[in-house]
């Protein structure tokens, strides 16, 4: 019993130390194009590459982050938008998109 005491703290340790809150302020783009879609001349290209299969990313400067809800910001493609969410590794947990 100890012993799974003893993993269930080290695993929520681990989680809580690579999970991340905050906020961002960056655009949705396209993982096809990645940074190039910092812009807001990008729109029209972010959402013909994501209609064509590509998953939006949020970028922030140069900085390319996944999205785990793409759901969540599919009517931002193109804008520039502040996410509220949780960031683990490059993936942002998304909890608010606001324009």
């Amino acid at each position: 019993m100890k012993k799974l005491l003893m993993l269930f703290v080290l695993v929520f340790a681990i989680t809580a130390t690579y999970a991340d809150p905050g906020t961002w302020t960056g655009y949705i783009s396209d993982s096809h194009c990645g940074a190039k879609g910092n812009n807001d001349g990008h729109s029209d290209c972010a959402k013909k590459c994501i209609k064509g299969g590509a998953l939006p990313v949020l970028v922030v400067g140069d900085k390319v982050y996944t999205i785990s809800d793409p759901k969540k910001v599919s009517k931002y493609i193109g804008q520039k938008v502040t996410v509220t969410g949780t960031l683990t590794g490059d993936e942002i947990a998304i909890d608010k998109v606001s324009k």
